[in-house]
């Protein structure tokens, strides 16, 4: 099924792109979710029209991830928590933590930028790569230091 993307969709398509996928996942997900809409030959004149329109927004939008990615670039955190008797956290540091200290730090990151398998549960230091756009990423290091 030929669909038109409305929004970003990771590991899909960006905004406007002309995507052909299955029928149910369009049916699904991606139609509740407002994320696309079906390429009817009317929807496909309104592609078409603002083709150029949309490049220069996602090369506008890139250029800003890229500045952001630089500035972010050898940024260190550190998170102090409380540790258990075999070294282990109470708690963790997460996706939404990193975004939070990186917003208080002046940077504007959503969290869902943040790139991390498991929030961290011990105690040392950890590279966390930051996704900022499809291409443009940096890495970060965070440092979580054991409270008495």
């Amino acid at each position: 099924m030929k669909i038109i993307l409305r929004k970003n969709v990771e590991k899909l398509g960006l905004n406007g792109d002309l995507k052909n996928v299955a029928a149910g996942y369009a049916r699904n997900f991606l139609f509740p979710r407002k994320l696309a809409l079906p390429a009817t030959p009317e929807a496909l004149r309104w592609f078409e029209k603002g083709l150029e329109k949309r490049q220069k927004r996602r090369e506008a939008e890139l250029q800003q991830a890229r500045a952001l990615a630089e500035r972010i670039s050898g940024t260190a955190l550190s998170f102090t928590r409380t540790v258990g008797a075999q070294g282990r956290l109470f708690g963790s540091v997460g996706r939404s933590d990193i975004a939070a200290s990186l917003r208080a730090s002046g940077f504007s990151v959503d969290k869902n930028a943040v790139v991390l398998n498991a929030a961290i549960k011990e105690v040392g230091d950890f590279e966390v790569e930051i996704r900022l756009h499809s291409e443009a990423t940096t890495k970060i290091k965070v440092s979580v230091l054991a409270r008495s």
